[in-house]
C-alpha cells in the first residue's frame, strides 16, 4: 500500500505543474482577454492620438539632428 500511495503522491505532484504550464500556454484560452487588454490600452483608430505620436516622433527626430550637427561643428572647430 505505501508504494503506491508513494507513486500516484509523485505522480500528483510532476503532473499538475506539467498540466498547468500546457494550460498557461494554449494561446486561445487568453486570447479574448489579450486582445480585450490590448484594446484598452492602445485604442484602435484614434487619429488624434496617432498624429500626436507621429509629431512627437518627429520632433525627437530633429532634435537629434540638431544636436548631432552642433556637435560636428563643435568638433570641427577644435
Amino acid at each position: 500500500m505505501g508504494v503506491k500511495l508513494e507513486v500516484f503522491r509523485m505522480m500528483l505532484y510532476l503532473s499538475f505543474p506539467v498540466a498547468m504550464f500546457w494550460v498557461s500556454n494554449q494561446a486561445e484560452y487568453f486570447e479574448e482577454y489579450i486582445v480585450k487588454r490590448k484594446r484598452e490600452i492602445f485604442p484602435p483608430n484614434e487619429e488624434y492620438q496617432r498624429k500626436e505620436l507621429e509629431d512627437f516622433k518627429e520632433k525627437m527626430h530633429v532634435r537629434k539632428e540638431q544636436r548631432l550637427l552642433k556637435q560636428m561643428s563643435v568638433e570641427s572647430e577644435n
